[in-house]
């Protein structure tokens, strides 16, 4: 195909300076743990690590399959996590070492490390609200960000976790602490802070200006250090087992069913404002069925699969400029983005080339 415009990248991508930064960062985290852990323990729980990350990137990867985003964003949103956010909390307990002096597990567990650690992460995802604003479109991405948030910090949390329990107790003790934060609750960071950018998302679909978005932002904050503290108080307080089967496990099936009920509620959107251009001649009735729901894009990628050469890639960029098409649409109705007129042009003029393509012979 000749070449085809592209959606403008303006609020839509990472500067290459911001992963410097935070790049620069790494550098002194890499010096702490080898520091305060050694080499080799700081190796062995980052390998360990590197299981519950990928636990919690396969099920993300399932939430953000409909629309996903951006890579630089997706790439920052995990560095933050495991970087920025990290590093500011763990400058803020230095601090409040310097200044309080060494405190109890209670206060550590229960109230000090739910209020910094949330709060720096959702100080990420305020970043990525205002450098990728033009993605940023919904409840959806916002639980996509705020888990890839809380997978990077608890990535880079599991390996000091691991590596002191190896130090301290050797094999068992690593075992065991690796049972309980790498398999029984990988997604424990990744969905407290998915409220946060729940709340986020939400603000963003209604249009909210800076202000709202802030105050949202502050409410799912909020939550999301309730639900921390809560957790981490179960292993505190009681029998954790019986918290764990009776309040935590329901909280994840919970949160589950509200990620299954959002991505229905993302592909009726996306039905609804294709079903605009089907009224305007730009796509035919099965076409909008095709492109808008899960059944309609299996039976289209094996049809693709089928023609000749293989045009399975081309069918992919077909249904992903038309839902980037829909969520432009979405942005405009709201009228909270400047190119979005600009971004319809492109992404329809794409469509048209690839359908065209994709039915040569």
């Amino acid at each position: 195909m000749p070449s085809l415009p592209l959606p403008v990248r303006k609020g839509r991508s990472v500067s290459i300076w911001v992963f410097g930064v935070l790049g620069f960062v790494t550098l002194g985290l890499v010096a702490y743990f080898v520091y305060a852990l050694g080499a080799g323990a700081s190796i062995t729980g980052m390998v360990l690590a590197l299981i519950p990350l990928a636990i919690v990137l396969a099920g993300v990867r399932l939430i953000d399959r409909w629309e996903p985003e951006p890579r630089s964003l997706v790439l920052f949103a995990l560095a933050w996590g495991a970087v920025g956010s990290i590093g500011l909390t763990l400058l803020f307990d230095l601090a409040l070492t310097v200044a309080a002096g060494q405190r109890n597990d209670f206060f550590v567990g229960v109230i000090q490390a739910p209020i910094v650690e949330e709060v720096t992460k959702g100080i990420g995802l305020l970043l990525i609200f205002a450098m990728g604003r033009r993605t940023f479109d919904g409840p959806v991405d916002g639980v996509v960000y705020g888990a890839l948030v809380g997978a990077g910090f608890a990535f880079t949390e599991n390996i000091q976790y691991f590596g002191v329990s190896l130090i301290e107790g050797g094999a068992v003790q690593l075992t065991l602490t690796f049972i309980m934060r790498g398999l029984a609750s990988p997604f424990a960071h990744a969905m407290f802070t998915a409220l946060t950018g729940f709340a986020i998302g939400l603000a963003a679909r209604r249009g909210a200006r800076a202000g709202g978005v802030l105050g949202a932002a502050a409410t799912g904050m909020i939550g999301a250090i309730a639900l921390h503290a809560y957790w981490n108080g179960s292993s505190l307080l009681g029998d954790f087992l019986v918290l764990y089967l009776t309040t935590q496990v329901p909280l994840f099936v919970g949160f589950i069913l509200t990620i299954v009920a959002l991505r229905r509620e993302e592909t009726r959107l996306t039905r609804e404002r294709l079903a605009e251009y089907a009224q305007a001649g730009w796509f035919t009735p099965q076409e909008v069925m095709m492109l808008a729901t899960p059944a309609g894009r299996r039976t289209a990628l094996r049809w693709a699969a089928g023609l000749r050469e293989d045009r399975t890639k081309l069918m992919r960029s077909f249904i992903h400029d038309a839902t980037a098409l829909a969520a432009v649409r979405q942005r405009a109705v709201h009228g909270h983005d400047a190119y979005a007129a600009a971004d319809e042009h492109a992404l329809l003029l794409r469509s048209r080339a690839t359908r065209a393509a994709l039915l040569a012979y």
